[in-house]
């Protein structure tokens, strides 16, 4: 398996222009959302919690994020089990409202995705290895921890092998 810092930075170096990195803070929120509602039907009810695909994929992603790193995972676990709660509520929705909240966040996630990648002048990394689709969430989140300031050594050493995201690439492509 690869190392945290393998991961992120492959996917990074699709990532550099700031305005493709910020349409991933939307994008992939609203996808991950949506992917959770889509997969929260059917249920199974077990002891007063409901046992839906959503659940089952936010458990498998979980246990990957927490062989990458702990602290990341543990974090990407609580994200993913409060859009499988998300999910499951509006699965109880009317079908018809189901099925237009969860494929109406999943296409406009995509939208804004292909947009920050036109900006970008690349393609998505998942293009390239499937396993950027289980990356993006991962780093959305490490893009608002380095925003924070935490994790500056994990920033360093994504940054040592992809380089900084460009500054003034809005600037020099507008």
């Amino acid at each position: 398996m690869r190392s945290l810092v393998d991961v992120l930075s492959h996917y990074a170096a699709y990532h550099r222009d700031p305005r493709n990195i910020a349409s991933h803070f939307v994008g992939i929120p609203l996808i991950v959302v949506a992917v959770a509602v889509l997969l929260g039907r059917p249920a199974l009810t077990a002891g007063g919690l409901a046992l839906t695909p959503a659940l089952a994929v936010a458990v498998v992603a979980a246990a990957y994020y927490l062989k990458l790193d702990v602290v990341l995972g543990a974090l990407m676990a609580i994200l993913l089990l409060l859009a499988a709660i998300l999910g499951e509520w509006a699965a109880r929705l009317p079908t018809r409202e189901w099925l237009l909240a969860g494929s109406s966040a999943f296409v406009a996630g995509w939208i804004i995705q292909f947009i920050g990648h036109a900006w970008e002048g690349r393609k998505p990394a998942f293009a390239d290895d499937l396993i950027g689709l289980a990356i993006g969430p991962l780093f959305v989140l490490c893009e608002l921890l380095f925003a924070l300031g935490l994790r500056p050594e994990l920033k360093r050493a994504v940054e040592s092998r992809v380089g900084p995201a460009r500054r003034g690439a809005a600037r020099a492509r507008a």
